[in-house]
């Protein structure tokens, strides 16, 4: 892709994610994501209903009246995506490539981040860290990101979330608001995961695409992995081999939602058959709720 290319598409994307950021998610990503604590704000005089324990006493005896401090939240996070970019990303039958959601998806998360003020890094990996860009604000930074997420080739295929992980918890030193975004592909990382929620706001997101949960019934075709590179012949015209493949499917993704259920993460998922807007939007006003 050269150049013009590139810019070209960073601009649609920017219009189109920056659009979605600022008409649907931004006060919902503001409700649903908490600051840093409360901040210190103003002294002011005691009124029916304030807290006891809100008095500055030290105001109150100079004055000889009763003086309350006022706090307000703390809004400046940091935002971590934490993107897999193994083989596949490549991957998609329906409308669009997980590469592509995947792309949109953290174009949206960030401009609702730099919406409210928070700094925005990324973390890609593959089954290593293939690349850490450091939190920062400003639309600048965010449009650099699109261009990595856009034009970012990794040294590696494979998937390991747990290396990914690591290196997160290792890295960001003070507790952030984090989007781990994968499909989920990987070895074990029950481990890891439970530690780099303890740690941080850790949000799980799901990308999958249908036909890997169910084979249509294509006759004898020939499938690739897009991770080893390895070519497998299936018969979907075969019902129990197409049964049998779902089946697998569905216990997959049932061991993965429990996984993240008594790690006590929040999970959702997008196919590449549908918009993130909804499961996004569902997924805020869940966390809100639950404040």
């Amino acid at each position: 892709m050269d150049a013009k290319e590139l810019i070209k598409k960073v601009r649609k994307i920017e219009i189109k994610t920056r659009g979605f950021s600022t008409q649907i998610f931004s006060g919902e990503y503001h409700s649903a994501f908490k600051g840093r604590g409360m901040a210190f704000s103003e002294v002011r005089e005691y009124q029916l209903g304030d807290e006891i324990r809100t008095i500055d006493w030290n105001v109150t005896a100079r004055f000889n009246h009763p003086y309350v401090k006022v706090f307000e939240e703390e809004r400046e996070m940091t935002v971590m995506l934490l993107v897999d970019v193994s083989g596949s990303k490549d991957f998609g039958t329906q409308t669009q490539l997980k590469r592509d959601l995947m792309t949109e998806l953290c174009a949206v998360l960030a401009f609702s981040a730099i919406q409210n003020n928070d700094k925005v890094g990324v973390l890609f990996f593959s089954d290593q860290v293939e690349k850490f860009i450091p939190p920062k604000k400003g639309r600048s930074h965010i449009l650099m990101i699109i261009r990595e997420l856009i034009e970012f080739k990794p040294t590696h295929k494979g998937t390991d979330i747990a290396i990914g992980l690591r290196y997160f918890t290792g890295a960001i030193k003070k507790r952030c608001t984090s989007f781990l975004i994968s499909d989920f592909m990987s070895g074990p990382f029950e481990k890891e995961l439970k530690v780099a929620g303890r740690k941080h706001d850790l949000v799980a997101i799901r990308l999958f695409d249908k036909h890997e949960e169910e084979f249509p019934n294509l006759g004898l075709i020939p499938v690739r992995d897009e991770e080893t590179g390895g070519f497998h012949w299936v018969n979907t015209g075969d019902k129990r081999v197409r049964l049998a493949y779902k089946a697998a499917a569905l216990e997959r993704k049932d061991k993965l939602e429990a996984l993240f259920k008594r790690s006590g993460i929040d999970f959702t998922q997008v196919g590449t058959h549908e918009s993130y807007v909804r499961p996004l939007m569902t997924l805020f006003k869940r966390r809100e709720s639950a404040r």
